[in-house]
């Protein structure tokens, strides 16, 4: 028979993991309605472009896309016009993003179908599940993150995704001379980022002058980002290199 002592033990150690485990989530699923275009898009395309992880398992890359190639993972894809545009620009890599929006997966599966691309898969989870979980030590050749949730409230900053224990997370996934791409509107999430990164062991920044770079050929201007140009906003890129 079981005294108490044993179970207030146990519930001890189930408190303490649960602590351990515990973080602030960056980004807040919103109910946004769903076009019956995209609903069907994830019932009948998400067999053929989606990566199952619910097991949380750790990802045979090479098994998923039928090749070995370079590997291109984007976090936070949007509605996937800009993600799936570059991944038909460079089709030499293979192109892995994670959203967790329905309406994003949708429509960015109803691209890919359109392009008939075979060097796209998409993940539907938790992006810091499956960094932390599913990708395997320098598997990833390129790492970007364009314009995340700024959460510009001062009592918010502290959920904003690039931080210094994401960079922790995230150092050991790159391949030597892995790229860590990032862009934002928010001058202040800019500053963020460069520090964060400036300070981090084992990346250089690729910047002539230790700060920002010209906006690169490579990353597609989006419809977003030309409205903000229109109306006088500013945007930040940078590009950090693995050591």
């Amino acid at each position: 028979m079981t005294d108490n002592n044993e179970i207030q033990e146990t519930l001890n150690t189930e408190s303490s993991e649960k602590k351990k485990d515990f973080r602030i989530k960056s980004f807040v699923v919103r109910a946004g309605r769903m076009t019956e275009g995209q609903i069907r898009a994830i019932e009948e395309l998400g067999p053929k472009y989606m990566v199952d992880v619910e097991d949380l398992q750790p990802l045979d890359i090479d098994a998923i896309f039928g090749r070995s190639a370079p590997l291109v993972v984007e976090i936070g894809f949007g509605m996937g016009v800009s993600f799936v545009q570059m991944a038909k620009e460079a089709p030499q890599y293979n192109f892995l993003g994670i959203e967790v929006h329905p309406p994003g997966v949708g429509s960015a599966l109803k691209l890919i179908e359109q392009e008939q691309l075979t060097n796209v898969k998409v993940i539907k989870f938790d992006a810091f599940e499956v960094l932390k979980k599913c990708l395997k030590p320098q598997s990833v050749d390129i790492l970007q993150i364009f314009f995340p949730d700024p959460w510009p409230k001062k009592r918010h900053v502290k959920r904003r995704l690039i931080n210094d224990d994401f960079v922790k997370l995230v150092a050991p996934l790159f391949k030597s001379g892995g790229q860590f791409r990032m862009a934002t509107d928010w001058e202040d999430y800019a500053v963020q980022m460069l520090d964060v990164l400036t300070r981090a062991e084992g990346f250089t920044n690729t910047s002539a002058d230790g700060t920002y770079i010209p906006r690169p050929s490579w990353r597609p201007l989006t419809k977003f980002e030309q409205r903000g140009q229109r109306l006088g906003h500013g945007v930040w890129d940078l590009v950090f290199v693995r050591d």
